[in-house]
């Protein structure tokens, strides 16, 4: 069973400004987090050889309050520091459109393990970095049925053509989700444009609705995000929350800790 205790950054270092954030991502070393990067990288490689086989039980969504275009982020020594955290199974890297917002969707083995790396490891590095920062923690077993029938490729479905751009949604609404009409939402998201896969999301104690949407291009994941999501939220008189992804610049990244959603 993987060790409880967590790998983290110290937390006592002076914040930085947005405009330094690059430098200061780029000058943590591993090591600041709290082992070597020798130690790092076989914690890493225990755990993705432990997990890389497991259906993530939680889901972790993540966002910095940075704008860093992703050739200018360390992914490689950010990767070796996630890899060994407990649970981790998988990361999709997500780099914001427009914004260069810097954050991903991780597959973790149990809700007990997305908190941990929740309330302790990503504020520590947020910290670190002087950015302010998102997390949400979503429970997959509610979800799991839903998003198989979305071909997510988490819950076994066949990846035939890579994403070129990512939609992350969220409804502010309380609905558990055995109660929300998936059955009739999945057949109309089939009807979207560019539409590869969809992983539900239902959120940890909130029970808010929404998902990860990979789509073929970033044109369709914008037409989706900006002029149909938003009937749909409307209809349910509710407010929502959107952000698209380019799923191209993230790819060498994410294919280092396991994302399925790439051949």
């Amino acid at each position: 069973m993987a060790s409880r205790v967590p790998r983290h950054a110290p937390g006592n270092a002076v914040p930085l400004s947005r405009r330094k954030v690059a430098t200061g991502m780029a000058a943590i070393p591993v090591a600041a987090l709290g082992f070597s990067a020798l130690a790092a990288r076989s914690t890493a490689q225990t755990n993705q050889k432990e997990h890389q086989t497991m259906r993530a039980n939680a889901f972790v969504y993540t966002e910095l309050q940075a704008s860093l275009p992703f050739n200018n982020v360390p992914w490689q020594k950010l990767n070796a520091a996630i890899a060994a955290q407990p649970g981790f199974i998988d990361k999709t890297w997500l780099s914001g459109l427009g914004n260069n917002s810097v954050g991903g969707l991780y597959g973790f083995a149990s809700v007990e393990d997305s908190l941990l790396y929740c309330t302790d490891f990503f504020p520590a590095l947020a910290r670190d970095f002087g950015v302010a920062q998102t997390t949400r923690v979503f429970d997959n077993q509610a979800t799991a049925e839903a998003s198989a029938a979305m071909d997510a490729p988490h819950f076994g479905g066949h990846v035939t053509s890579e994403p070129g751009a990512f939609v992350y949604t969220e409804v502010q609404v309380s609905v558990p989700f055995e109660k929300a009409p998936w059955r009739d939402r999945n057949p109309v998201l089939r009807t979207q444009k560019g539409l590869l896969s969809k992983v539900w999301l239902s959120g940890h104690n909130t029970h808010t609705l929404g998902g990860l949407d990979a789509f073929d291009t970033v044109e369709n994941a914008l037409d989706f995000a900006i002029n149909a999501f938003p009937k749909t939220t409307a209809a349910m008189n509710a407010a929502f929350y959107t952000r698209v992804f380019d799923a191209r610049v993230t790819e060498d990244a994410s294919r280092d800790l396991n994302s399925p959603y790439y051949l």
